[in-house]
């Protein structure tokens, strides 16, 4: 029998097949109405898949712990590449199912912000939120509930899962934008709550603040999703994306030709975002770490021998054999989104070093001190 008549054993009305996708998935995907049941068929790889889109919680092919458009986004690849690559396609079905496995089990957590009572004490989330404002993001990891844990996890599966999916598709360039805006979604997710505790650690926000912004942190904890953090997305994604196609040309370590051909590229947020802080040291010198891939500490070590040199003009040769090694910072690779992370978690972690030792030059990063200005704009 024949696996598509074999797949509607027992259905007791001929079925009428309708292509769901007919421009990218002719003859793979169909989807099928009987009285009340709604079904998915779904043809990968020789095998017929059913998903009844009533219960699609259950489903083994979808699952709440990712957006319906992931969940439709992850079939629609794995179809195409059941066609071309069936190893392949088995591979991606193995880490999605373990991925979801991983999701349902996260989100079975009870939602962070219910209360409840343990022998006569109460936790519920104005406690939590006391807590986070409270002790500082290094000391905080024993403090919080397990499902946050869990979700930061989560969001790390989920990040080598797409990214994993990307690479493979990457023949195909509708579908590799669509699972590179994910894994981008979740590399700002992980950056906004490295920004939320900056701005819990701030002593510039009055208490109301921190306490809303701790709420929003709970929130993203626990939907995965941060909801300032999407309505910032397109302005993060922006400012890398221009930053990836204006590479540093350091010339005379100025920075004016770099900052030129950024604002080119970036949107109105943006630009009125740099006129607003032009006069401001902080955000001047963290656009210079963003510009150059340089702490401040190089570029002032850089400049003081450009000075004494008889150069022009800087070379990349020329800035390592300045330094005397490779800059601190790791370079951006555009192949690879972990860069993005890197390259902020290293200019992070050395302005908390200056933070803590008094020292000179920037004491955020760009991307933190741009967030914190659309927070302050927000509450005007």
């Amino acid at each position: 029998m024949p696996k598509r008549a074999a797949a509607f054993v027992g259905l007791r009305q001929k079925p009428s097949f309708t292509p769901l996708y007919p421009k990218r998935t002719p003859k793979i995907r169909f989807r099928h109405k009987t009285g009340a049941a709604d079904f998915f068929i779904e043809h990968v790889s020789n095998q017929c898949y059913i998903v009844d889109m009533s219960t699609l919680g259950a489903s083994s092919k979808f699952s709440a712990a990712l957006t319906e458009a992931e969940n439709r986004l992850v079939c629609e690849v794995e179809a195409w590449l059941g066609e071309r690559h069936p190893e392949e396609c088995r591979m991606v079905s193995e880490s999605f199912s373990r991925l979801r496995t991983l999701g349902d089990a996260v989100f079975a957590y009870p939602s962070i912000r219910d209360t409840q009572f343990l022998r006569g004490e109460v936790f519920d989330e104005t406690r939590l939120v006391e807590s986070l404002i409270e002790f500082s993001s290094s000391s905080h990891l024993l403090r919080i509930p397990t499902k946050i844990v869990a979700m930061r996890s989560f969001l790390v599966a989920k990040f080598h899962a797409f990214s994993m999916l990307a690479n493979l598709a990457k023949s195909r360039e509708d579908f590799h934008e669509e699972l590179q805006g994910t894994v981008f979604s979740v590399i700002s997710t992980l950056i906004a709550e490295a920004v939320y505790f900056s701005c819990m650690n701030d002593p510039h926000f009055s208490r109301v603040t921190k306490a809303s912004l701790a709420s929003d942190l709970i929130e993203l904890w626990d939907s995965g999703v941060d909801l300032r953090g999407l309505r910032h997305f397109s302005a993060l994604s922006s400012l890398w994306l221009a930053r990836n196609s204006n590479p540093p040309n350091f010339g005379t370590m100025d920075g004016n030709t770099e900052l030129l051909k950024l604002t080119i590229d970036l949107d109105d947020d943006w630009r009125e975002f740099l006129v607003v802080e032009s006069t401001n040291d902080q955000t001047r010198w963290a656009l210079e770490e963003f510009l150059f891939a340089l702490s401040w500490e190089e570029i002032q070590k850089i400049r003081h021998n450009l000075a004494l040199s008889a150069e022009s003009a800087l070379s990349f040769d020329l800035v390592q054999n300045y330094l005397d090694s490779r800059p601190s910072f790791p370079g951006i690779d555009t192949q690879d989104p972990r860069t993005f992370y890197d390259f902020f978690i290293e200019r992070r972690n050395a302005c908390s070093f200056r933070k803590k030792l008094s020292a000179p030059g920037p004491r955020y990063t760009l991307e933190e001190i741009y967030l914190k200005y659309r927070i302050i704009m927000e509450q005007r």
